[in-house]
């Protein structure tokens, strides 16, 4: 049955994606936000204004019924708390998307049988709201104390594809379709994860149709896989030179090039960012989320990055720079006595 929709937010990486999806689907889908970022985007959805930072700033929402709120943006735990108090009683679901920086302990990330709605430990909200992975756990508190068994959250990690400005996934097939010899860090098996932004947006409806409350790691691939399988299977989507020089991860760090800054994606063994390569995905496979190959979603992306102002392409947000990547090499060679 076709759903009525609220989307708090709506209009920046993942919101499009989502209402896109929402509206083919036949829903019906409000829009709160500021209006400010892409007005005038969905022309057939309606048009809410509000500003959740301001003093009562859900006002306008008071009142109305819709079947499913999807909150999309929120760090600040006052916008939860805002919203759901302005919504509470009229929406019987609530999806708030939460994070992977919501866990403290990625050494322990596997489900824990005694509470099946935590695949892993999360951290207490005792630190300070301006803190992102604290308040993003303070905020699911919130949604659950709210809407109880009408609350779904979802933790994704790295989100990729058309429309990412951060650059963290798109370093790769920039790096891989310009060839020659290529910096890669560590080791083949290192874990990496990631998920293309449609496979989120298109489950997170998926949830929204069936009513599915819990809380869910919202990452990919399908199976377990290395930062090798990744670069390789992004090879495989051109026809050129590009071949990989694998550097250990101590040369690496001395020389201090970071994991998820200068070579993104990547996580090793005691490195904090391997948060986002260790979270466990059974609960939100069982609850229907389905991956796009890698090539799709490498193609997609970066047809979407070439149509970017050249500005924006010329230099990336994340990942080492050509020059920098041609010093460790020679470095790392000269240490090792190879050409």
């Amino acid at each position: 049955m076709p759903l009525k929709i609220l989307v708090l937010g709506g209009t920046g990486y993942i919101g499009p994606h989502l209402v896109e999806h929402a509206l083919a689907k036949g829903h019906t889908v409000t829009l709160f936000n500021r209006g400010r970022t892409k007005p005038g985007l969905f022309p057939t959805a309606e048009q809410i204004v509000g500003d959740r930072n301001a003093p009562d700033g859900h006002a306008a929402l008071r009142g109305r019924k819709w079947d499913v709120v999807y909150d999309l943006p929120a760090t600040n735990p006052k916008w939860v708390v805002g919203s759901t108090e302005a919504l509470k009683g009229n929406v019987p679901q609530y999806v708030y998307v939460s994070s992977t920086a919501a866990y403290k302990d990625f050494a322990r990330s596997y489900p824990d049988e005694t509470h099946p709605e935590q695949e892993m430990a999360p951290i207490e909200p005792t630190t300070p709201p301006a803190q992102y992975g604290p308040s993003k756990v303070r905020n699911e508190h919130t949604v659950r104390d709210a809407l109880g068994n009408g609350a779904t959250i979802v933790r994704p990690g790295l989100i990729v594809g058309p429309g990412d400005l951060t650059d963290r996934f798109t370093y790769w097939p920039w790096r891989i379709e310009k060839g020659g010899e290529i910096l890669a860090p560590g080791r083949i098996e290192d874990p990496a994860q990631w998920i293309d932004v449609r496979d989120l947006t298109e489950w997170m409806v998926r949830l929204g149709e069936n009513t599915t409350g819990g809380t869910f790691n919202a990452v990919g691939p399908r199976t377990v896989c290395g930062i090798g399988e990744l670069l390789y299977g992004i090879k495989a989507c051109y026809s050129n030179d590009a071949h990989f020089t694998w550097v250990p991860q101590a040369f690496l760090t001395e020389r201090k090039l970071r994991s998820w800054g200068e070579m993104p994606v990547w996580s090793y063994t005691g490195a904090s960012t391997v948060a986002f390569s260790t979270s466990v995905i059974e609960k939100a496979k069982a609850a229907g989320l389905t991956f796009r190959p890698l090539a799709t979603t490498v193609r997609d992306g970066m047809a979407w990055y070439h149509s970017r102002p050249a500005a924006e392409q010329e230099k990336l947000r994340a990942g080492i720079t050509l020059e920098r990547e041609r010093d460790v090499l020679a470095l790392w060679k000269a240490a090792n006595g190879t050409k």
